[in-house]
Protein backbone atom coordinates (compact mmCIF):
# COMPACT_ATOMS: atom_id res chain seq x y z
CA UNK A 1 0.00 0.00 0.00
CA UNK A 2 1.29 3.47 -0.90
CA UNK A 3 2.50 5.58 1.99
CA UNK A 4 0.49 8.73 2.67
CA UNK A 5 2.53 11.75 3.66
CA UNK A 6 1.27 14.86 5.42
CA UNK A 7 2.31 18.08 7.18
CA UNK A 8 2.06 19.08 10.83
CA UNK A 9 2.44 22.84 11.16
CA UNK A 10 2.99 24.69 14.45
CA UNK A 11 2.84 28.01 12.59
CA UNK A 12 6.23 29.06 14.00
CA UNK A 13 6.87 32.69 14.88
CA UNK A 14 10.48 33.54 13.95
CA UNK A 15 12.58 35.95 15.95
CA UNK A 16 11.95 39.39 14.43
CA UNK A 17 8.53 38.32 13.15
CA UNK A 18 5.00 38.11 14.50
CA UNK A 19 1.86 35.97 14.28
CA UNK A 20 0.73 37.70 11.08
CA UNK A 21 3.97 36.62 9.38
CA UNK A 22 3.60 33.10 10.76
CA UNK A 23 0.09 32.83 9.31
CA UNK A 24 1.22 34.09 5.88
CA UNK A 25 3.99 31.51 5.92
CA UNK A 26 1.55 28.76 6.90
CA UNK A 27 -0.77 29.62 4.02
CA UNK A 28 2.15 29.63 1.60
CA UNK A 29 3.43 26.28 2.87
CA UNK A 30 -0.06 24.74 2.68
CA UNK A 31 -0.47 25.83 -0.95
CA UNK A 32 2.90 24.35 -1.84
CA UNK A 33 2.15 21.17 0.12
CA UNK A 34 -1.03 20.72 -1.88
CA UNK A 35 0.94 20.92 -5.14
CA UNK A 36 3.61 18.55 -3.82
CA UNK A 37 1.10 15.80 -3.07
CA UNK A 38 0.81 16.00 0.71
CA UNK A 39 -2.36 14.28 1.87
CA UNK A 40 -3.35 16.49 4.78
CA UNK A 41 -2.23 19.65 6.56
CA UNK A 42 -2.69 19.67 10.32
CA UNK A 43 -2.22 22.50 12.80
CA UNK A 44 -1.34 21.99 16.45
CA UNK A 45 -2.90 23.65 19.50
CA UNK A 46 -0.41 25.17 21.93
CA UNK A 47 -0.85 28.04 24.36
CA UNK A 48 1.39 30.58 26.08
CA UNK A 49 4.27 29.76 23.73
CA UNK A 50 5.70 32.83 21.95
CA UNK A 51 7.11 30.78 19.07
CA UNK A 52 3.88 28.95 18.17
CA UNK A 53 1.00 30.95 16.66
CA UNK A 54 -1.60 28.19 16.17
CA UNK A 55 -3.37 28.60 19.53
CA UNK A 56 -6.79 29.36 17.98
CA UNK A 57 -6.52 26.18 15.97
CA UNK A 58 -10.00 25.99 14.47
CA UNK A 59 -9.77 29.61 13.27
CA UNK A 60 -6.48 28.94 11.52
CA UNK A 61 -7.80 25.70 10.01
CA UNK A 62 -10.57 27.70 8.38
CA UNK A 63 -8.04 30.20 7.01
CA UNK A 64 -5.85 27.44 5.57
CA UNK A 65 -8.79 25.51 4.11
CA UNK A 66 -10.08 28.70 2.49
CA UNK A 67 -6.65 29.34 0.96
CA UNK A 68 -6.31 25.86 -0.59
CA UNK A 69 -8.45 23.71 -2.83
CA UNK A 70 -8.05 19.96 -2.25
CA UNK A 71 -5.74 19.10 0.61
CA UNK A 72 -7.38 17.88 3.82
CA UNK A 73 -6.99 20.35 6.68
CA UNK A 74 -7.37 19.63 10.36
CA UNK A 75 -6.08 19.64 13.89
CA UNK A 76 -3.05 17.80 15.13
CA UNK A 77 -4.65 18.30 17.45
CA UNK A 78 -7.33 20.01 19.39
CA UNK A 79 -6.45 19.47 23.06
CA UNK A 80 -9.83 18.31 24.29
CA UNK A 81 -9.23 18.96 28.03
CA UNK A 82 -9.14 22.68 27.17
CA UNK A 83 -12.61 22.77 25.58
CA UNK A 84 -16.22 21.86 26.11
CA UNK A 85 -17.02 19.07 23.61
CA UNK A 86 -20.08 20.96 22.35
CA UNK A 87 -17.95 23.96 21.39
CA UNK A 88 -15.52 21.72 19.48
CA UNK A 89 -18.44 20.03 17.68
CA UNK A 90 -19.88 23.39 16.66
CA UNK A 91 -16.53 24.70 15.47
CA UNK A 92 -15.72 21.65 13.38
CA UNK A 93 -19.31 21.33 12.22
CA UNK A 94 -18.92 24.86 10.89
CA UNK A 95 -15.62 24.00 9.19
CA UNK A 96 -17.07 20.83 7.63
CA UNK A 97 -20.07 22.81 6.37
CA UNK A 98 -17.78 25.38 4.78
CA UNK A 99 -15.25 22.88 3.36
CA UNK A 100 -17.15 19.57 3.02
CA UNK A 101 -15.05 16.43 2.87
CA UNK A 102 -11.80 18.20 3.73
CA UNK A 103 -11.81 18.61 7.51
CA UNK A 104 -10.11 16.32 10.07
CA UNK A 105 -10.46 16.50 13.84
CA UNK A 106 -7.41 15.15 15.63
CA UNK A 107 -7.82 15.03 19.41
CA UNK A 108 -5.18 15.16 22.12
CA UNK A 109 -5.46 14.34 25.81
CA UNK A 110 -2.81 16.74 27.10
CA UNK A 111 -3.50 20.45 27.60
CA UNK A 112 -0.66 21.50 25.30
CA UNK A 113 0.60 24.08 27.74
CA UNK A 114 1.75 24.68 31.32
CA UNK A 115 -0.46 24.12 34.36
CA UNK A 116 -1.25 27.80 35.00
CA UNK A 117 -2.34 28.34 31.41
CA UNK A 118 -4.43 25.16 31.48
CA UNK A 119 -6.31 26.55 34.47
CA UNK A 120 -6.83 29.85 32.65
CA UNK A 121 -8.23 28.02 29.63
CA UNK A 122 -10.74 25.94 31.53
CA UNK A 123 -10.58 27.33 35.03
CA UNK A 124 -13.82 25.84 36.39
CA UNK A 125 -13.80 22.51 34.55
CA UNK A 126 -10.66 20.83 35.89
CA UNK A 127 -9.26 19.77 32.52
CA UNK A 128 -6.84 17.20 33.90
CA UNK A 129 -7.41 14.68 31.10
CA UNK A 130 -9.20 12.29 33.47
CA UNK A 131 -12.49 12.83 31.62
CA UNK A 132 -10.99 12.38 28.14
CA UNK A 133 -12.88 9.16 27.28
CA UNK A 134 -16.17 10.70 28.38
CA UNK A 135 -15.42 13.91 26.48
CA UNK A 136 -14.67 11.96 23.29
CA UNK A 137 -17.92 10.02 23.65
CA UNK A 138 -19.83 13.25 24.16
CA UNK A 139 -18.16 14.79 21.13
CA UNK A 140 -19.04 11.77 18.99
CA UNK A 141 -22.65 12.04 20.08
CA UNK A 142 -22.86 15.62 18.81
CA UNK A 143 -21.72 14.54 15.33
CA UNK A 144 -24.25 11.71 15.19
CA UNK A 145 -27.72 12.24 13.74
CA UNK A 146 -30.11 13.85 16.21
CA UNK A 147 -32.87 11.81 17.82
CA UNK A 148 -36.33 12.96 18.95
CA UNK A 149 -36.23 14.66 22.33
CA UNK A 150 -32.48 15.24 22.27
CA UNK A 151 -31.98 18.24 24.61
CA UNK A 152 -28.62 19.46 23.28
CA UNK A 153 -27.42 19.32 19.70
CA UNK A 154 -24.51 20.80 17.77
CA UNK A 155 -25.73 23.30 15.17
CA UNK A 156 -23.93 22.93 12.83
CA UNK A 157 -22.34 19.56 13.51
CA UNK A 158 -25.15 17.05 14.01
CA UNK A 159 -25.13 14.38 11.33
CA UNK A 160 -21.90 15.55 9.71
CA UNK A 161 -19.71 12.81 11.19
CA UNK A 162 -16.45 14.75 10.99
CA UNK A 163 -13.65 12.11 11.01
CA UNK A 164 -11.91 11.80 14.37
CA UNK A 165 -8.27 10.85 14.98
CA UNK A 166 -6.71 10.18 18.37
CA UNK A 167 -3.24 11.55 19.09
CA UNK A 168 -0.88 10.29 21.72
CA UNK A 169 2.64 9.79 23.01
CA UNK A 170 1.99 6.81 25.30
CA UNK A 171 -0.03 3.61 25.41
CA UNK A 172 -3.21 5.25 26.78
CA UNK A 173 -4.38 6.82 23.52
CA UNK A 174 -3.17 3.78 21.55
CA UNK A 175 -5.45 1.49 23.56
CA UNK A 176 -8.31 3.97 23.49
CA UNK A 177 -8.06 4.49 19.72
CA UNK A 178 -8.05 0.71 19.25
CA UNK A 179 -11.12 0.32 21.44
CA UNK A 180 -13.05 2.97 19.49
CA UNK A 181 -11.81 1.83 16.08
CA UNK A 182 -10.32 5.24 15.25
CA UNK A 183 -7.12 6.19 13.42
CA UNK A 184 -4.13 6.71 15.71
CA UNK A 185 -1.33 9.28 15.36
CA UNK A 186 1.79 8.93 17.51
CA UNK A 187 3.87 11.99 18.39
CA UNK A 188 7.23 10.37 17.73
CA UNK A 189 8.60 13.69 16.43
CA UNK A 190 9.01 14.83 20.06
CA UNK A 191 8.16 11.82 22.28
CA UNK A 192 9.66 8.74 20.61
CA UNK A 193 10.10 6.48 23.62
CA UNK A 194 6.87 4.48 23.36
CA UNK A 195 6.44 4.53 19.59
CA UNK A 196 6.82 0.82 18.87
CA UNK A 197 4.93 -0.34 21.95
CA UNK A 198 2.03 2.02 21.22
CA UNK A 199 1.75 0.90 17.59
CA UNK A 200 1.85 -2.74 18.66
CA UNK A 201 -0.91 -2.28 21.24
CA UNK A 202 -3.07 -0.30 18.83
CA UNK A 203 -2.85 -2.92 16.09
CA UNK A 204 -3.26 -5.85 18.47
CA UNK A 205 -6.34 -4.46 20.22
CA UNK A 206 -7.99 -2.72 17.27
CA UNK A 207 -11.76 -3.19 17.04
CA UNK A 208 -13.36 -2.35 13.69
CA UNK A 209 -15.89 0.47 13.79
CA UNK A 210 -18.42 2.06 11.47
CA UNK A 211 -15.75 4.54 10.36
CA UNK A 212 -12.66 2.31 10.15
CA UNK A 213 -12.43 -1.41 9.43
CA UNK A 214 -8.65 -1.82 9.75
CA UNK A 215 -6.04 0.09 11.79
CA UNK A 216 -4.62 3.31 10.42
CA UNK A 217 -1.35 4.56 11.91
CA UNK A 218 0.22 7.98 11.53
CA UNK A 219 3.81 8.50 12.67
CA UNK A 220 5.14 11.99 13.35
CA UNK A 221 8.66 12.73 12.13
CA UNK A 222 10.82 15.82 12.10
CA UNK A 223 12.20 16.55 8.64
CA UNK A 224 15.04 19.01 8.07
CA UNK A 225 16.24 18.62 4.50
CA UNK A 226 18.62 20.71 2.41
CA UNK A 227 21.09 20.31 -0.44
CA UNK A 228 23.79 18.98 1.88
CA UNK A 229 23.94 17.30 5.28
CA UNK A 230 25.84 20.26 6.71
CA UNK A 231 23.23 22.78 5.55
CA UNK A 232 20.40 20.67 6.98
CA UNK A 233 22.16 20.22 10.32
CA UNK A 234 22.50 23.99 10.57
CA UNK A 235 18.78 24.48 9.82
CA UNK A 236 17.99 21.95 12.55
CA UNK A 237 19.67 24.09 15.20
CA UNK A 238 16.65 26.42 15.26
CA UNK A 239 14.44 23.54 16.37
CA UNK A 240 17.09 22.42 18.85
CA UNK A 241 17.24 25.89 20.36
CA UNK A 242 13.46 26.02 20.66
CA UNK A 243 13.40 22.64 22.41
CA UNK A 244 16.23 23.76 24.69
CA UNK A 245 14.27 26.85 25.70
CA UNK A 246 11.23 24.69 26.44
CA UNK A 247 13.26 22.29 28.58
CA UNK A 248 14.51 25.27 30.57
CA UNK A 249 10.97 26.54 31.10
CA UNK A 250 11.59 29.60 28.93
CA UNK A 251 9.55 29.16 25.71
CA UNK A 252 10.95 31.34 22.97
CA UNK A 253 10.46 32.58 19.46
CA UNK A 254 12.01 30.43 16.74
CA UNK A 255 15.63 31.56 16.67
CA UNK A 256 18.02 31.81 13.72
CA UNK A 257 20.24 28.78 13.10
CA UNK A 258 23.75 28.64 14.51
CA UNK A 259 26.87 26.86 13.32
CA UNK A 260 27.33 24.93 16.54
CA UNK A 261 25.14 24.16 19.57
CA UNK A 262 27.99 23.26 21.92
CA UNK A 263 28.15 26.68 23.54
CA UNK A 264 24.39 26.77 24.09
CA UNK A 265 23.58 23.51 25.86
CA UNK A 266 25.03 21.37 28.61
CA UNK A 267 25.90 17.72 28.07
CA UNK A 268 22.73 16.66 29.89
CA UNK A 269 20.57 19.00 27.81
CA UNK A 270 22.22 17.78 24.61
CA UNK A 271 21.45 14.16 25.45
CA UNK A 272 17.86 15.00 26.38
CA UNK A 273 17.23 16.83 23.11
CA UNK A 274 18.93 14.15 21.02
CA UNK A 275 16.72 11.56 22.71
CA UNK A 276 13.58 13.58 21.95
CA UNK A 277 14.52 14.10 18.32
CA UNK A 278 16.06 10.74 17.47
CA UNK A 279 13.44 10.13 14.78
CA UNK A 280 14.14 13.45 13.07
CA UNK A 281 15.46 13.09 9.53
CA UNK A 282 18.21 15.68 9.09
CA UNK A 283 20.32 15.91 5.97
CA UNK A 284 20.46 15.84 2.21
CA UNK A 285 17.81 14.04 0.15
CA UNK A 286 19.89 10.86 0.31
CA UNK A 287 20.29 11.02 4.08
CA UNK A 288 16.62 11.84 4.65
CA UNK A 289 15.58 9.02 2.32
CA UNK A 290 17.65 6.50 4.28
CA UNK A 291 16.16 7.68 7.58
CA UNK A 292 12.53 7.69 6.42
CA UNK A 293 12.90 4.37 4.60
CA UNK A 294 14.23 2.82 7.81
CA UNK A 295 11.50 4.36 9.95
CA UNK A 296 8.79 3.09 7.67
CA UNK A 297 10.32 -0.39 7.70
CA UNK A 298 10.43 -0.33 11.51
CA UNK A 299 6.87 0.95 12.01
CA UNK A 300 4.96 -0.16 8.90
CA UNK A 301 3.19 3.18 9.19
CA UNK A 302 0.26 3.92 6.90
CA UNK A 303 1.12 7.61 6.95
CA UNK A 304 4.00 9.84 7.98
CA UNK A 305 3.41 13.38 9.16
CA UNK A 306 6.37 15.72 8.74
CA UNK A 307 7.09 18.70 10.97
CA UNK A 308 9.91 21.20 10.45
CA UNK A 309 10.65 24.15 12.72
CA UNK A 310 12.91 25.99 10.27
CA UNK A 311 13.71 29.70 10.72
CA UNK A 312 13.96 30.81 7.10
CA UNK A 313 10.70 30.37 5.21
CA UNK A 314 12.30 29.65 1.84
CA UNK A 315 14.52 27.01 3.45
CA UNK A 316 11.42 25.52 5.11
CA UNK A 317 9.65 25.31 1.78
CA UNK A 318 12.66 23.64 0.21
CA UNK A 319 12.84 21.13 3.05
CA UNK A 320 9.21 20.08 2.55
CA UNK A 321 9.75 19.95 -1.22
CA UNK A 322 12.70 17.57 -0.80
CA UNK A 323 10.68 15.55 1.71
CA UNK A 324 7.77 15.20 -0.73
CA UNK A 325 10.08 13.78 -3.37
CA UNK A 326 11.57 11.36 -0.83
CA UNK A 327 8.15 10.25 0.41
CA UNK A 328 7.09 9.53 -3.16
CA UNK A 329 10.20 7.41 -3.69
CA UNK A 330 9.83 5.30 -0.55
CA UNK A 331 6.08 4.81 -1.05
CA UNK A 332 6.57 3.27 -4.49
CA UNK A 333 5.94 -0.49 -4.72
CA UNK A 334 9.03 -2.48 -3.75
CA UNK A 335 10.84 0.73 -2.92
CA UNK A 336 14.45 0.23 -1.94
CA UNK A 337 17.29 2.53 -1.04
CA UNK A 338 19.21 3.79 -4.02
Amino acid sequence: MALLYSVLDLSPVPEGGDAALAFRNSVDLARHAERWGYHRYWLAEHHNMPGIASAATSVLIGHIAGSTERIRVGSGGVMLPNHAPLVVAEQFGTLESLYPGRIDLGLGRAPGTDRSTARALRRHLGGSGDTFPQDVAELQSYFASTVPGQPVRAVPGAGLRVPLYLLGSSDFSARFAAKLGLPFAFASHFAPEYLHEALHLYRRDFQPSSTLTTPHTIVGVGVYAAETDRQAQRLFTSAQQQTLALIRGEPSLLRPPVHNMDALWSDIEQRAIQKRTRYSAVGSAKTVREHLHRLRAETDADEMMAVGQIFNHDARLRSFEIAADVFQQISAPNAALR
